[in-house]
């Protein structure tokens, strides 16, 4: 699997939507369009001592004469954001990386509905400019603090219209995972936002009797599981016979590359999905939060997933 393609884009444009939210507006220095992508999609944003952020693209996917994403600054976070607030200015250049879509839309739905927690909703807004293009049906709430704390809002507005819903905690009005429809055939539910919101939503959908492929989830953060140990496990090359031990203190991306498999990755973490690869006859600790229930039977991400015992990889 090759690496990802990184492009110096110009910031034609840094313009704070909320206090802590800057949308930039990339371009191409020298040609008039970028790249093909897809609603959904992300890019990697690099940064110069080598770290790497996903961001999902908040733009029209019609117009491919710049991307578009919303970076959130956390300033208890890992660092990424605060650089991007203070460097990303007008004029600068960003390392961003060609599209790559994990969380797409679904061809066979009739509706979808969408749940955003604050800047989860980025992808959504890109989805909206789709679906209202091709004259879809679909429905948007957004979660967040406050109107002014509410990424993107006039946007949302302009393309959602009547099929957007607020919901503001400082107006005593969260989320009612009620107001949304009950199980039908063709309609399919897509979330993104904080961990907290993902876990509520995902138990009550599994109560109501939502089919895990009509649910669609993105994470923005690693899985928190404190109480998680890791243990030592080993792996079988298929396409070799060898046989790779991997001790409890490393991870299975970290000791292929040893051994010398080439491997594509980008977050380290789990959620952007660049490591995913192939596997068979073991038991999977699925440690990610990027791939779907139903690829994970065949399916690993190996910069945090584990096994137990034996585990045969398709490499």
């Amino acid at each position: 699997m090759s690496a990802r393609i990184i492009m110096k884009l110009k910031v034609e444009a840094a313009v704070a939507t909320t206090p802590d939210i800057v949308r930039l507006s990339l371009v191409h220095p020298h040609r008039p369009t970028l790249p093909l992508w897809e609603p959904g999609a992300h890019v990697d944003l690099r940064l110069p001592d080598g770290r790497v952020r996903q961001y999902s693209l908040c733009s029209d996917p019609a117009d491919l004469g710049r991307y578009e994403i919303a970076i959130k600054r956390e300033d208890l976070g890992r660092g990424g954001s605060v650089w991007a607030h203070a460097n990303l200015l007008e004029g600068s250049t960003a390392h961003v990386s060609h599209p790559r879509n994990n969380f797409p839309l679904q061809d066979d739905a009739i509706r979808h509905v969408f749940v955003a927690g604050g800047i989860g909703v980025t992808p959504f807004l890109a989805m909206a400019h789709s679906l209202a293009a091709r004259r879809q049906e679909y429905e948007l709430h957004l979660c967040a603090r406050a109107p002014t704390h509410a990424p993107l809002l006039s946007e949302l507005r302009a393309v959602c219209g009547d099929k957007l819903r607020c919901w503001y905690s400082s107006e005593a009005r969260r989320f009612d995972p009620d107001v949304l429809p009950r199980p039908q055939a063709g309609v399919h539910i897509y979330a993104c936002g904080p961990q907290s919101l993902m876990d509520s939503l995902q138990s009550d959908l599994k109560k109501k009797g939502w089919p895990l492929d009509q649910v669609h989830v993105e994470h923005f953060g690693a899985l928190d599981d404190e109480n998680f140990a890791p243990e030592p496990f080993d792996v079988l090359i298929k396409s070799t016979g060898r046989a790779v031990h991997i001790p409890a203190e490393r991870s299975l991306l970290d000791v292929l590359r040893e051994e010398g498999f080439r491997m594509s990755s980008s977050c380290g973490i789990g959620v952007c999905g660049a490591c995913e690869c192939g596997y068979s006859d073991g038991t999977v600790i699925h440690r990610d939060v990027v791939l779907a229930s139903a690829k994970r039977h065949d399916r690993m991400i190996p910069c945090v997933s584990r096994a137990k015992g034996r585990l045969t990889l398709l490499l």
